[in-house]
């Protein structure tokens, strides 16, 4: 964006574009924001929901009809991506959770990783996997394709493995998430149609700092009462910390494997897409009502879904250097 077009910003637009510019920097900062300021995450906590519905309004604004055209002329490798977030990671998720008796052990964990592998990648993921350099494109795409299918995928993989521990029924579920898609996609029209594309992409900084501000209070509100819960239980909390790693981990490393033969940079930007899983999508489903231990879960999965942007971006950098195979 040339610096005569900046410069034509008004103040607030203009703050909005610096923060933006922030990148992974300002993400990661965030979870320790929400951290260090409980009483902000109490303030903020009765707004999480409105959050992820903004949150999916942007994302739905920002779709490139062109882009998406291009990867849908030759679907395989979109199909496959989908099946394996929506469909492959829950199934592996319930068959390791029932084999080592997770569902016995800690219901309410066992909610929280179940819940973590049914719902779609985060809204942002595309946009992260752009400042790390890869294939923005295919990760956009496969999260509207995943974000489409999980209304039906959910409810059938809950009615199947956790329904006994929602707070409501599979079928509530999936009307819930289909409310909120369609209400996202019904609002994310209008604005294309009002402001057009040409100002979208022109206001593209401005709407990244404006996420990060919607963010901060999704994160916020998820981490308000982390800095309690550790006091009163450091060992718990630091294990559920590790947990929360791990998973995120494992998700990045199986789809990275699973997807080696479309080449690094897709295998890599699959990969990162898959393990930054939308909870708050599941939070505004389940209205917020969850277990304790699911909902400190989901507040402390929060770090490996912001830092890992800091982390990897120079190791996603030095896959991309890996010459792709011939097709």
């Amino acid at each position: 964006m040339s610096a005569t077009m900046q410069s034509s910003y008004s103040p607030p637009v203009a703050a909005l574009a610096w923060l933006g510019r922030q990148g992974t920097r300002a993400l990661a900062a965030l979870v320790f924001i929400g951290l260090a300021v409980p009483p902000l995450g109490e303030m903020l906590r009765p707004y999480i929901s409105q959050s992820v519905f903004v949150l999916l309004c942007i994302s739905f604004t920002r779709v490139d009809v062109a882009a998406l055209r291009t990867y849908l002329s030759r679907p395989m490798l979109v199909v496959g991506a989908t099946l394996w977030s929506a469909v492959g990671i829950p199934l592996l998720f319930a068959a390791g959770s029932l084999i080592t008796r997770l569902d016995q052990a800690s219901p309410e964990l066992f909610l929280g990783v179940m819940l973590q592998s049914v719902t779609s990648p985060m809204n942002s993921a595309p946009a992260l996997v752009a400042l790390m350099g890869l294939d923005a494109t295919l990760v956009l795409i496969t999260l509207v394709t995943t974000t489409a299918l999980v209304p039906f995928t959910a409810p059938l993989i809950a009615s199947l493995f956790f329904g006994g521990v929602l707070s409501m029924s599979p079928l509530v579920l999936g009307l819930k998430l289909i409310g909120l898609l369609a209400g996202a996609i019904v609002v994310a029209t209008v604005i294309r149609r009002l402001a057009g594309p040409a100002a979208i992409v022109r206001y593209g900084q401005a709407i990244d700092g404006f996420t990060v501000i919607v963010l901060l209070v999704l994160v916020s509100g998820l981490m308000g009462s982390v800095a309690m819960s550790f006091w009163a239980d450091p060992v718990g909390v630091l294990l559920v910390t590790l947990l929360a790693f791990g998973t995120a981990i494992l998700l990045l490393g199986l789809t990275v494997l699973v997807f080696r033969k479309a080449g690094h940079e897709r295998a890599w930007a699959l990969g990162f897409m898959v393990s930054q899983r939308n909870l708050g999508l599941m939070l505004a489903a389940a209205n917020g009502g969850l277990p304790g231990l699911t909902w400190l879960y989901f507040a402390l999965s929060q770090f490996p879904i912001y830092l890992f942007p800091q982390f990897l971006k120079p190791l996603f950098r030095r896959e991309r250097t890996i010459p792709e195979p011939r097709p």
